[in-house]
């Protein structure tokens, strides 16, 4: 690759080594290279051939003190957040700074850049947007000291509201009362659930000599009762189901992989606090740094057709 020159730049480095090696005048030269003679000069005494860096060459001062800077950078250091989800976590901690300045520290701290956990994935395809109401359903295996245990996660892929529960087994009945408590706990209409081809959710994937003859699956039983579609993954393509998987892995980094339970009970009660957390005070990127139950009010407020009561009936009050 070539020599970046200034952009007014009258010669290259190749004249100026020419200029700093001949026997000439000032005058001969600057008359044979068409140049003006004080820039022949200063060519003449410059020792190099290569442009100075441009910019100041003294840092400009920073608002944030060192102790904030050093906040900033431990935090990133331990929750690998990105830029925005850093700069939203601390805001209300650091008031006096603003992405410009965080994205300055974290620069000269040689923490502007996280390091990518798989060189070969690929870019993350956007999810095709539905008005609330639309549901990913899915059940995933975690660990505690007294065992194994089941977590059945929904999550809304308009505003993010998330609904968990735990589960020592993962069968057809507790999937339908995972269903029906979870259409008692959200304000709004669901209109479409999907899942994988589990057992708990459908027979689709059971041959037809084992299927209960004339018989809905309980789950589809209960999705008809609410007037609710229900959609099925392509077998073998998790991918499909990507809302509620991405949601799994948050879910399980903030708590079984960060923590030892001894009980059960700790890991529900942990992952409950979570949630709360995460359904009321977490801003998202997704959902323009506003969080689940915010942006659940807000479509509330334009379309109250899509709920079925006024969703601020979910918010706690002082004597709950």
């Amino acid at each position: 690759m070539g020599n970046i020159q200034h952009a007014n730049a009258k010669t290259t480095p190749r004249i100026r080594k020419e200029i700093q090696e001949s026997e000439e005048t000032i005058s001969e030269l600057a008359s044979r290279l068409s140049l003006n003679p004080k820039t022949v000069t200063k060519w003449k005494k410059a020792g190099r051939t290569e442009d100075k860096k441009s910019g100041p060459t003294i840092p400009k001062s920073t608002v944030l003190t060192e102790q904030e800077e050093q906040i900033i950078c431990e935090f990133r250091r331990v929750t690998k957040f990105s830029l925005d989800d850093v700069f939203i976590a601390l805001m209300d901690e650091i008031p006096k700074m603003t992405r410009s300045s965080l994205h300055r520290c974290l620069q000269r701290h040689g923490l502007s850049r996280l390091p990518k956990e798989d060189a070969t994935q690929k870019e993350k395809k956007k999810f095709k947007e539905y008005h609330i109401g639309y549901v990913h359903i899915d059940i995933s295996e975690v660990h505690s000291e007294e065992g194994k245990a089941y977590m059945f996660v929904a999550i809304d892929r308009a505003t993010k509201y998330t609904y968990v529960e735990i589960h020592t087994r993962m069968t057809q009945v507790i999937a339908c009362a995972f269903l029906q408590n979870f259409i008692t706990d959200v304000p709004f209409i669901i209109h479409t659930i999907l899942t994988d081809n589990g057992a708990q959710f459908t027979y689709a994937l059971l041959a037809k000599h084992l299927r209960p003859k004339n018989k809905m699956h309980p789950f589809d039983l209960v999705c008809e009762e609410h007037d609710i579609k229900h959609r099925l993954t392509k077998f073998r393509h998790p991918w499909t189901n990507g809302q509620v998987e991405i949601m799994n892995k948050v879910l399980k980094g903030h708590t079984i992989k960060l923590y030892h339970y001894e009980t059960l009970e700790e890991l529900k009660r942990h992952t409950m606090s979570f949630l709360l957390l995460y359904n009321y005070q977490k801003k998202l990127k997704a959902l323009k740094f506003q969080t689940p139950y915010d942006t659940m009010i807000q479509i509330y407020q334009v379309n109250p057709e899509y709920f079925k009561l006024n969703p601020e009936s979910k918010s706690l009050g002082l004597n709950t």
